[in-house]
């Protein structure tokens, strides 16, 4: 490796070790872990939207599957292609593409997350190794001026992101309300457009089979009204 790649790699694998290390200490009980209540409630509430949206998006697209008009409508009936496009093609469009919009934010958030509790633990390693060189019995003024520059900027980084995600989680889990309002209002705004289509055509039905028991009075036909 040339050497700024070198030192990068270097530096890289300092980091996971100390990470590791920090961990491992804390779950010793050697040192304490830093605790953000109201992101944890956040970050519980962002899991459990995941899963809620990603279900609603699967059950969803089982939902088309078997509500399609290809088995509900006949082909043999009047105005089936141009119904099955456009009340299919209107469904798809706006509930799932919009369920799928939706949901695919998820993964950006959860990165974030997961950065963010790397950076809590290089904060935790930075804050825990100032303290040991602040207590030490033989005092060392440029190691402890250096430690003092690594938790200022891994604290910088930590609650710069921490903040960052206190503000956004809450209005992403807000935002789920309105997704699933208009999913829902979709469905049902469709759906109802496909029952008055229907409705048409029964009574059109209704008209041709009447017609049809008048050329053929001396056959026995039944009909019910729509």
């Amino acid at each position: 490796l040339a050497g700024g790649a070198a030192g990068l790699f270097a530096k890289q694998v300092q980091k996971k070790f100390s990470r590791a290390q920090e961990k491992v200490l804390q779950k010793l009980g050697k040192t304490v872990e830093t605790k953000d209540e109201r992101f944890e409630q956040s970050a519980n509430n962002f899991y459990q939207q995941q899963a809620e949206g990603h279900k609603l998006c699967k059950d969803l697209k089982n939902f088309l599957m078997s509500e399609t008009l290809q088995e509900i409508y006949s082909s043999e009936w009047d105005g089936h292609e141009e119904l099955k496009e456009d009340y299919e093609e209107k469904l798809a469009d706006q509930a799932l593409r919009t369920m799928e919009n939706y949901v695919a934010q998820f993964n950006e958030i959860k990165e974030r997350i997961a950065k963010r509790g790397r950076k809590l633990v290089d904060y935790d390693s930075a804050r825990h190794y100032l303290e040991a060189v602040q207590n030490a019995k033989k005092k060392d003024e440029a190691k402890t001026a250096k430690a003092e520059e690594e938790f200022n900027k891994a604290q910088s980084v930590f609650e710069d992101l921490n903040q960052e995600l206190l503000e956004e989680l809450p209005i992403l889990y807000n935002s789920r309300i309105g997704c699933y309002v208009n999913i829902f209002q979709n469905i049902s705004n469709l759906r109802d457009v496909f029952y008055r289509e229907m409705s048409k055509l029964n009574y059109n039905l209704y008209e041709v089979m009447s017609k049809l028991e008048k050329q053929h009075s001396n056959k026995a036909v039944f009909l019910v009204a729509p």
